[in-house]
């Protein structure tokens, strides 16, 4: 399934918010901020556009990093996308921030 995740699926999730579903089983609430394709991270041979996806959490959380899944709108249910948190940096030290980085 992550082989057919494309830069597409997500470039309209930025202004939304939705659950991530962590490795334990929990649910997060977390809000999409920002999209960006970054085409100097393409390889030679990939068809993909590398792309990343910052998001941070509505509520307190201690979740770090870990595989997790996403309702995508086109495919539904992806599993085993990797999420790794990012400092706060300025923002609220409340609340999680997060990153998901396809290559």
């Amino acid at each position: 399934m992550l082989q057919a995740i494309q830069s597409q699926h997500f470039e309209s999730l930025p202004g939304h918010s939705t659950t991530l579903h962590l490795p334990d089983g929990t649910a997060l609430a977390i809000h999409i901020e920002h999209f960006e394709e970054v085409p100097s991270a393409k390889l030679r041979y990939s068809e993909r556009m590398p792309f990343s996806l910052e998001f941070k959490s509505l509520v307190p959380t201690e979740f770090v990093d870990g595989l997790c899944a996403l309702e995508l709108p086109e495919l539904g249910l992806v599993q085993d996308i990797f999420v790794s948190r990012v400092p706060a940096m300025g923002r609220d030290p409340q609340l999680g921030y997060f990153c998901i980085s396809f290559n």
